[in-house]
């Protein structure tokens, strides 16, 4: 189903309308909550209000590259222009780093990648050295991490956004991908209810409970791990807000029943040792996703993946392979996502400015609504 365009006929997303010149925390500890700079660092430091914006610039701009091999031309082509992106890894990583390569080169920006997998921060130079010089050079910064720590450092003494790319704690750029994956195939999240099966204790389930929480929709877990108190804070902080029911259930087959989404995530994330796979397996093997239980959600549910998958383990190959699965346009809404996200935090003038008009859908409709 083709992305609808929320901006329309009123986007100034042209660049001829622009003038010249425009341009692991224990869970007690807290993070200031007064920074010079708007950071990303979990799904949550979003408000619901900044993610619908974020969604309406997403859809557009994942129609205007459909429209670019037509056409030869993307209005948002040099939303970007002049703008470097530093992105530091010390996790490995496909649909990261490919996307935001080709997502700041496709808005006229450059991402310039930095292994420090084997020159941690802090080690051979200061945290606070490192973030004022990269704030003198870039006009970003995504780190994706082994320890929420980094991030979290990085970002207080940066004055340039500091994106969490992927850390122990949340993945917020993978949210923002399966959000406006659940827009494109259910015309909107309100009403809607997801499933989680496997591994609580771990990143995505973090910020897919704090996605729920913030904007609204309901969210069921089944699995094996402990939740941090700190996550479960946050978590009824904005519930009380938004009405959210976000909880663990007892059995897959409980936390399954009448669901719209169902999704699943690697059971072997980056470190697990090898001498555990089996054991994991053993402990997670009765929340694997398989075609009775999907039997159970609505015949209209989708199913998401945020990848690598194994088939055989957290799901069954006939249903990541099956009419439900929408991993790959999840896999894809990486980049529009991104790309939207990147304009808002690195250059929130441009992004008011091509900002349009009309609502993103906030109640869930038939997907021929979208």
């Amino acid at each position: 189903m083709a992305a609808a365009d929320w901006l329309g006929q009123y986007d100034n997303a042209t660049s001829f309308l622009y003038k010249q010149g425009d341009s692991k925390l224990t869970a007690g500890e807290s993070f200031p909550p007064e920074l010079p700079q708007k950071h990303l660092l979990t799904i949550s430091s979003f408000t619901a209000d900044e993610i619908e914006k974020i969604m309406r610039v997403a859809l557009a701009m994942k129609q205007s590259r459909a429209d670019f091999f037509n056409t030869g031309f993307d209005r948002f082509g040099d939303t970007l222009k002049g703008y470097s992106l530093l992105t530091l890894f010390e996790k490995p990583s496909l649909r990261t780093r490919v996307s935001l390569e080709v997502g700041m080169h496709q808005l006229g920006g450059q991402a310039i990648f930095y292994s420090i997998g084997d020159s941690p921060l802090g080690v051979k130079e200061s945290i606070e050295d490192t973030g004022k010089v990269l704030s003198r050079m870039c006009q970003g910064i995504t780190a994706r991490v082994k320890s929420r720590k980094a991030v979290r450092a990085l970002a207080q003494v940066s004055t340039v956004p500091v994106i969490n790319a992927l850390d122990d704690y949340g993945h917020p750029m993978q949210m923002l991908a399966d959000l406006q994956t659940i827009i494109e195939h259910k015309g909107g999240w309100k009403g809607l209810t997801m499933a989680y099966f496997g591994d609580l204790e771990n990143n995505v389930t973090y910020d897919l409970m704090r996605l729920a929480a913030v904007m609204g929709f309901n969210f069921n877990m089944a699995g094996v791990g402990e939740i941090e108190k700190s996550v479960w804070a946050d978590v009824e902080k904005h519930a009380a807000i938004t009405g959210s029911k976000v909880q663990v259930c007892k059995t897959a087959l409980e936390a399954m029943s009448g669901v719209d989404v169902v999704y699943c995530d690697s059971w072997m994330s980056y470190g697990i040792p090898k001498e555990e796979e089996e054991a994991r397996k053993v402990l997670f093997m009765p929340f694997q996703v398989n075609a009775e239980l999907m039997k159970f959600a609505k015949p209209d549910c989708i199913f998401m993946n945020c990848l690598p998958a194994a088939r055989g383990m957290e799901q069954t190959a006939d249903v990541i392979d099956g009419p439900q699965s929408v991993v790959f346009d999840q896999a894809e809404n990486r980049l529009h996502a991104q790309k939207a996200m990147l304009v808002f935090l690195m250059n929130p003038r441009r992004f008011n400015e091509i900002l349009g008009l009309g609502p993103v859908p906030s109640v869930c409709h038939a997907p021929d609504a979208v």
